[in-house]
């Protein structure tokens, strides 16, 4: 793999000499400009307006040309001595939470590798910590002749520098997401969300393929060997406008069950509640014949109050009862103990004088 960087991180007092390699590569058919007349090939050169004539390309240079009309040449040697302290380390400015920085501001990625065995530890030292942290470091480097923020993560063991826009390099969205107030029903995003959990199921991100460079590649093969160009048949137009979009829904949703028929039933039952839009509680009234049942019901309901009432009554006396009952049976025992003690005493008055008198036969009643 050819080094695209060489340079230092620096980690407080720890530095780490590393290579940096491209991490992407972007597949696509090469195609140049003819001339569509006769396929001649139509090359661009450089020429100099001044001299009229063309100019090697040893002899390019960069230029700047001021508001006023004047130009200022750059050499390489001017911008290679740029006084940048990002020009050859990768200083580590700060450690951020991965979800702090918008993946707007993201560009290109490069694989970060040791320069040497020294530097193998400490590389693993920042990588470990990284992953252990759940962060990613924020830092800066100068990189073909432009400065720009980069952060180091971790990928698959490795760390990687993804470069990143500046902030003020991102334009505001104010103005394009549409500022009516509009208002989404509870069934319409609970349809949207059956939808999105069919769609991703079972999707693998590694089986997704280039269709265009597949079907240039095979235009390209049909003109080599002289045969007719395929053609594939035309997909029928989305409409540009959608009237019912409960409709559109449950059209989307069964081309997705369709896609995926090792959906399982209780996804189904899941989907199929969400196409059928209210709750049940919220189900419209039920018909006449159930109106009479209510009737009836309201009949029965309305006689028991008298029941109920004659029972709290009922429970009332007995509490009014209650606590003369417990007053009287106190009044009795007071009573009962009064008598025993005037008995025991007339009893030990008389003692000796007291003649039992003869029982008196009981009347018969």
């Amino acid at each position: 793999m050819q080094t695209t960087w060489k340079g230092t991180i620096s980690f407080g007092l720890v530095s780490i000499p590393v290579h940096l390699y491209s991490a992407t590569k972007e597949h696509d058919v090469p195609l140049h400009q003819v001339h569509a007349k006769d396929g001649g090939r139509v090359r661009m050169k450089r020429y100099c307006e001044e001299e009229e004539k063309e100019v090697p390309y040893a002899e390019i240079a960069k230029g700047y040309e001021s508001p006023d009309g004047r130009t200022v040449t750059l050499t390489d040697e001017d911008l290679a001595d740029l006084p940048l302290p990002s020009k050859k380390i990768i200083d580590v400015l700060a450690f951020v939470d991965e979800g702090e920085i918008d993946p707007l501001m993201f560009s290109k990625a490069y694989y970060v590798g040791v320069a040497d065995k020294a530097a193998s530890k400490p590389y693993a030292l920042l990588r470990d910590a990284l992953v252990e942290s759940g962060q990613i470091a924020v830092t800066k480097i100068a990189l073909r002749s432009r400065e720009s923020p980069a952060v180091l993560r971790v990928h698959d063991g490795t760390l990687v520098l993804q470069t990143c826009i500046w902030p003020d390099e991102v334009r505001p969205a104010a103005g394009i997401a549409p500022e009516e107030d509009v208002t989404v029903r509870p069934q319409e995003l609970r349809m949207a969300r059956s939808l999105m959990e069919t769609l991703s199921e079972d999707f693998d991100l590694e089986q997704l393929h280039d269709d265009y460079q597949q079907a240039l590649q095979q235009v390209i093969e049909a003109r080599l060997q002289g045969v007719e160009v395929p053609h594939e048949e035309e997909a029928g137009e989305a409409p540009d406008n959608v009237i019912d979009l409960m409709e559109a829904l449950r059209s989307s949703l069964r081309r997705a069950k369709d896609a995926h028929p090792e959906r399982s039933r209780a996804e189904e039952t899941e989907a199929d509640e969400a196409e059928a839009g209210e709750p049940v509680e919220e189900q419209p009234p039920p018909r006449k014949r159930a109106a009479a049942k209510k009737t009836t019901a309201t009949k029965t309901t309305a006689a028991k109050p008298s029941a109920a009432t004659s029972k709290k009554s009922t429970t009332a006396k007995k509490s009014a009862t209650a606590p003369k009952s417990a007053t009287e049976k106190k009044s009795t025992a007071a009573t009962k103990r009064t008598a025993a003690t005037k008995s025991t005493t007339a009893k030990k008055s008389t003692t000796t004088t007291t003649t039992r008198k003869p029982a008196t036969p009981r009347k018969a009643s």
